[in-house]
């Protein structure tokens, strides 16, 4: 039907001649195309010409579709990665399987934080304790217990990785001497719920001495968040708060802090973040 209707399109005595001789060879198909034509017509181009015209569309399409196949091939030889990127940048970047599956907790594993220096790794729970692990052989270490309600977060001091800050719902924030496991300090002051504790790098360089095991040799100050609406700063040489913010209006749930420890940034329920000073007034 589509090559009569072709030869009825085109001007001329031989293609009439053709279209006479198919409608007597085949008059089923040429009688099936005339009963359609009472329809309304879709296109007046002929459907042969459409076929033409439609092999170079698909031809590209499959040039475009080869295309993008080589260039997924690449990129999962390069590890799923663009192959431009740098192969340092490459190398960091985690691939599956995963090295290591770490279990023991009896509950919810809320946060990890991983040592600046050793292949030490810790995280907490909320089973209220907090487990030490090898990151390297995948080995569990020990536990670390004091809390009395779920582990909310844990953080290494930045630089060196010789104590450990963790927050908890127990409304307490623990110190932990990393070199003998003991629980050297318990900070209270919240009303809610720590939800966040992170220690503040010393701006001045110097090291701030406790003496002994509270030797805090990279930072002076330690930062906390809460539902209680506020954010403390404590001093880690007395273990008192020496200031309160209140800019939020809601739970406080995190917090970071710059590398060089001169800013800090804090987020929360109210939907705002919050960025101020380390030092001096603390003003946003």
């Amino acid at each position: 039907a589509g090559i009569h209707e072709y030869l009825l399109s085109q001007q001329g005595d031989l293609f009439a001649r053709a279209a006479e001789a198919m409608a007597m060879a085949d008059p089923q198909s040429c009688q099936q195309k005339a009963s359609s034509d009472a329809a309304p017509k879709a296109s007046s181009v002929p459907i042969i010409e459409k076929k033409w015209t439609a092999v170079p569309r698909l031809q590209k399409k499959v040039l475009e579709l080869e295309r993008a196949l080589s260039q997924s091939a690449r990129s999962n030889l390069n590890g799923g990665v663009v192959s431009g990127m740098p192969i340092k940048d490459r190398r960091m970047i985690p691939r599956p399987p995963c090295v290591h599956t770490l279990q023991s907790h009896n509950g919810v594993v809320t946060c990890v934080a991983v040592h600046p220096v050793f292949t030490m790794a810790v995280s907490g729970g909320e089973d209220a304790t907090i487990k030490v692990w090898d990151h390297e052989s995948g080995e569990y270490v020990r536990t670390l217990r004091g809390h009395t309600q779920g582990v909310n977060s844990v953080c290494f001091t930045p630089k060196t990785g010789s104590h450990i800050c963790s927050s908890s719902s127990d409304l307490s924030i623990k110190l932990w001497d990393f070199a003998t496991h003991v629980c050297i300090r318990t900070l209270k002051g919240h009303d809610h719920t720590i939800s966040d504790a992170l220690f503040i790098p010393n701006l001045q360089g110097s090291a701030i001495k406790g003496g002994g095991e509270n030797d805090f040799t990279d930072c002076s100050q330690l930062v906390s968040a809460s539902r209680d609406y506020t954010i403390k700063f404590w001093d880690l040489e007395t273990g008192f708060c020496v200031h309160t913010s209140k800019d939020h209006t809601d739970w406080v749930r995190c917090l970071a802090t710059k590398a060089d420890g001169s800013l800090l940034a804090s987020s929360g329920s109210d939907q705002a973040i919050v960025v101020r000073k380390t030092d001096g007034d603390r003003k946003k």
